[in-house]
């Protein structure tokens, strides 16, 4: 049975959260606030937290980023802050989906069934374990990175949209496509989310930021010679 860690400082919430998701099967965890959360995930294995932002002790951002830096958990954030900036810190953060409060229940749990199963094949065994493009080396089953031999730090997605431009390599691919093979549904945005994972992304590559062209007026494609 799968584990999900449901963190909002409302009982009803929460109680409205773990109804659904016990009757979809999951096994629930409750947290009233962000410091519990990262002190639970310590101390236990989650498949997924739901996670609100606006918490006493510890909001929500604060508590996904302490969390990541032990554990890579897939996170949904259920909000009432639904502006575009919030949402987009919460990408750069990580985080797999932003939900806005008022929700509905069926479709948060369709939500999570979304996300665990993009975990799920993630998971499936790789046709190559690491690729080594000059200095670029990227692992797979470690999901590290390392420029000239020395470790470089990604957020979830930078890793997932490096990879994907790796696996389709030399093949121009639309933000469109982008949003719906690593994001798994119609995206709240534009195109400005990828623009900003990429451009982050390429920093993180440093010499090895050239990799990933910009194609005007269509996207992106990682180019490298055969």
């Amino acid at each position: 049975m799968q584990k999900l860690l449901v963190v909002d400082d409302e009982p009803g919430i929460r109680e409205v959260i773990r109804e659904y998701a016990e009757f979809s099967g999951y096994e629930v965890t409750e947290a009233a606030d962000g410091m519990t959360a990262v002190g639970l995930t310590k101390l236990n294995d989650y498949d997924l937290i739901i996670m609100d932002i606006m918490m006493p002790k510890l909001d929500g951002f604060s508590a996904v980023k302490e969390i990541r830096k032990g554990k890579d958990i897939p996170v949904i954030v259920l909000s009432a802050r639904g502006e575009e900036y919030d949402k987009l810190h919460g990408f750069d953060l990580g985080i797999d989906d932003y939900v806005v409060k008022p929700f509905s229940p069926k479709e948060l749990m369709a939500r999570v069934n979304a996300v665990l199963q993009r975990g799920k094949e993630k998971k499936e065994p790789e046709k190559k374990e690491i690729y080594r493009f000059g200095g670029l080396e990227v692992n797979v089953p470690s999901r590290t990175v390392t420029v000239d031999g020395a470790k470089v730090e990604l957020t979830p997605k930078e890793y997932d949209l490096l990879f994907y431009l790796i696996e389709h390599k030399n093949i121009a691919i639309s933000r469109e496509k982008f949003l719906s093979d690593i994001w798994g549904y119609d995206f709240f945005g534009d195109d400005r989310t990828i623009d900003t994972h990429i451009k982050n992304l390429r920093n993180n590559l440093g010499p090895y930021r050239d990799y990933v062209v910009t194609l005007r007026g269509v996207g992106y494609k990682f180019e490298v010679e055969e």
